[in-house]
């Protein structure tokens, strides 16, 4: 807890609602007669229908009026949450410490009313003006038939979400300078993407880097702040502490670029001989680290683990059999390759791998065990643990051990499979070296953390897997990506297909010399689309 300041929680558990305001009352006016019945002209007539201009005008303009006035009882009960609203309006005065709050409405918009708020932070007697753009939009009452502002915590400030709080005070971290491996500074201006980072950063080791608290407007995200703070205004600054981290500017500068050009992408580098993250990057409209946090079915890129499960369990080789047909039947479902994809069955696991037939692999489904993939990645690849210490938060991946046609399934990055840009460069690493080293994203000596191991790859699987990743990066579905690229390359595409969406999310990962990539882009169709040209471009800075 921010010292010195008392928390009022936005949103919270949805409580019965006073004063009639709206959604969830249920009071009905009467009029009653000196005899105890009803009046002669019955329940008293409930307004329907958007609310009118007049209405709007009036109802936006008593609001501001309270809430200036700080008033927040009087400004709740013109919303229609007003148990909810009035904890955040009492705490903008009270906990994030704003007076002389001046409202400008703007033109309205129908039911919606643009506005601008400038105020006064003040706290241990240093001051600040603090001004920002918000809106609201004026509803029906339900059951009053009142013109209501309709509440949200973003009313208030446009950053502020359900269970956020406002507090003015003395900061919960000190704040931090992150430089990355050379002792470049790392700034969320100047790499966007690491804002959420360097928060995360800042909440876990400012107390450890030597830095002293600043005094801070702020959103404190979670209750009781679990989910950190976001600074809003900052009245004194704090003596910041330096945290390296293992990242590179450049190949971050190159990630922050690249995913820029793909709507809902997000792409993460690592130096295959250390586990040390080189960049990490998103560009999402809802600001989440799916980087190191997605969730997703990695398609055709869970081939490396799967051809390292034939390899490893004496079923197939590189240059053994993987006939691909068109198509495969496993527990009555049946699988199919991408369009246009000729048949070859007399084709080797090296040339399926590197067309990426699907059917090559769902026809070994019957000679794995249930659990054979899962063993694979846990054992060898150091996945789907959840023991995994970055520095930050990050998924470790999930490969279950799952029956039906889930079996197959699985074995071509559908079904039950889960991964992350994180967990997909981190299998490629593994199988460039032979070697798990653990991703992380600052140094382990920073704070002694236990970090998780793995027995890894066989020389002769690394060979193979090496082999079949250059030949698809050579002449396989990554070639027109990779062209260009020189040193030591290999390259695995994938597309996995999501219920509901109209394209399949794209995947691609690749390694050159000592930095392996990879990426995922939401919707963006096969492997080479999206996702291929993010990776490409990270591998051409060389780490």
């Amino acid at each position: 807890m921010r010292k010195g300041a008392r928390a009022a929680v936005i949103g919270g558990v949805f409580a019965v609602m006073v004063g009639g305001a709206g959604y969830g009352a249920y009071n009905v006016v009467t009029a009653i007669s000196g005899d105890g019945g009803t009046g002669a002209d019955g329940p008293a007539a409930v307004k329907t229908g958007p609310p009118s201009g007049a209405e709007v005008k009036e109802t936006s303009r008593a609001f501001f009026a309270a809430w200036e006035k700080g008033d927040a009882s009087k400004a709740a009960a013109l919303t229609n949450y007003a148990s909810n609203a009035e904890g955040l309006l009492a705490g903008y005065h009270d906990d994030a410490h704003l007076t002389d709050v001046k409202i400008t409405p703007h033109a309205a918009s129908g039911a919606r009313v643009p506005f601008s708020v400038k105020a006064t932070v003040s706290y241990d007697g240093k001051s600040k003006p603090f001004a920002y753009d918000s809106e609201l939009t004026v509803v029906r009452g339900e059951t009053t038939g009142k013109a209501l502002v309709g509440w949200k915590p973003s009313v208030l400030h446009p950053e502020l979400k359900d269970g956020d709080t406002l507090v003015t005070g003395e900061s919960a971290s000190p704040a931090i300078e992150a430089v990355d491996r050379n002792n470049v500074v790392l700034t969320k201006e100047k790499y966007p993407s690491l804002g959420p980072i360097l928060d995360a950063l800042r909440e876990k080791y400012g107390d450890k880097a030597g830095g002293t608290p600043g005094i801070e407007l702020s959103i404190r995200h979670g209750a009781e702040g679990t989910g950190g703070d976001t600074t809003l205004v900052t009245l004194a600054e704090g003596r910041a502490g330096k945290v390296r981290t293992t990242l590179s500017a450049s190949a971050q500068a190159a990630a922050e670029k690249a995913v820029t050009q793909y709507a809902e992408s997000s792409v993460v580098a690592v130096k295959p001989s250390t586990g040390e993250v080189l960049a990490v990057a998103n560009h999402r409209a809802d600001g989440f680290n799916a980087a190191f946090l997605g969730k997703l079915a990695p398609g055709s890129t869970m081939k490396i683990i799967s051809a390292a499960t034939l390899i490893d369990n004496g079923i197939t080789t590189a240059n053994g059999p993987a006939p691909c047909t068109p198509e495969a039947v496993w527990q009555s479902q049946t699988f199919h390759n991408l369009k246009d994809m000729q048949p070859n069955e007399k084709a080797t696991l090296s040339e399926s791998f590197a067309r990426s037939c699907n059917t090559a692999f769902v026809k070994y489904a019957d000679e794995v065990k249930v659990d054979s993939l899962t063993n694979e990645a846990q054992q060898r690849f150091g996945l789907g643990q959840n023991n995994w210490k970055t520095g930050i938060e990050s998924f470790d991946g999930s490969v279950p051990a799952s029956g039906g046609p889930d079996t197959a399934a699985n074995m071509i990055g559908q079904g039950q499979v889960q991964m992350s840009p994180l967990n997909m460069a981190s299998v490629t690493a593994t199988a460039m070296t032979g070697v798990f080293r653990q991703p992380v994203i600052v140094p382990r000596s920073l704070d002694d953390r236990e970090l998780a191991t793995a027995k890894g790859l066989s020389a002769s699987t690394v060979a193979q897997l090496r082999a079949m990743m250059n030949r698809t990066a050579v002449s396989g579905t990554a070639a027109q990506v990779m062209a260009g690229l020189g040193g030591s390359i290999g390259a695995k595409t994938g597309s996995a297909e999501v219920d509901g969406q109209a394209k399949s999310n794209s995947w691609f990962t690749g390694y050159r010399n000592d930095i392996a990539v990879a990426a995922m882009t939401q919707e963006g169709g096969h492997g080479g689309q999206a996702a291929g040209p993010i990776v490409a471009a990270v591998l051409r800075t060389g780490g």
